[in-house]
């Protein structure tokens, strides 16, 4: 069982895919804290000895059962949830990067992964995405137009 990262003695290095897939972007909808229940980019923690392209792929497959090419980097940035207490409970450093397919197949829900959804750039906000999602997902689209 993987650890939660509940609590951890330092920052996590989180790693996300936004796969776009005829002009609409993969979502799932989390099944673990934090934000469990939420829809958000397919991502994770990055693994020990794991390059940052190989926790990509491996997170995305793993997710949404697709086989992706990861290209640029969208964005970094953190996030940090405390409890009650003020303590710390998650402290990631996430990083976002654009994909592509690499092979066609139809996504799926995997993982800690409870459902998957394919979402236009006019409509992931009705999904009550975050706004560092929503951010994250208007950049991912830009790219995807310009051939990032």
């Amino acid at each position: 069982m993987r650890n939660s990262g509940e609590y951890p003695p330092k920052p996590l290095v989180g790693v996300g895919g936004v796969v776009i897939v005829e002009g609409r972007a993969v979502l799932i909808r989390r099944g673990s804290e934090p934000r469990k229940g939420e829809w958000s980019i397919p991502g994770g923690k990055l693994e020990l000895g794991e390059t940052l392209v190989e926790g990509v792929r491996r997170e995305v497959l793993e997710e949404t059962g697709l086989k992706v090419q990861v290209g640029e980097l969208i964005e970094a940035f953190e996030r940090v949830y405390r409890d009650a207490d003020g303590r710390v409970r998650f402290h990631f450093v996430i990083l976002d990067y654009l994909c592509c397919c690499a092979s066609p197949t139809t996504a799926l829900a995997g993982g800690d992964a409870l459902d998957v959804a394919l979402v236009s750039e006019g409509e992931f906000e009705r999904f009550g995405v975050s706004e560092a999602v929503a951010r994250v997902l208007r950049k991912a689209f830009e790219m995807n137009r310009r051939g990032g």
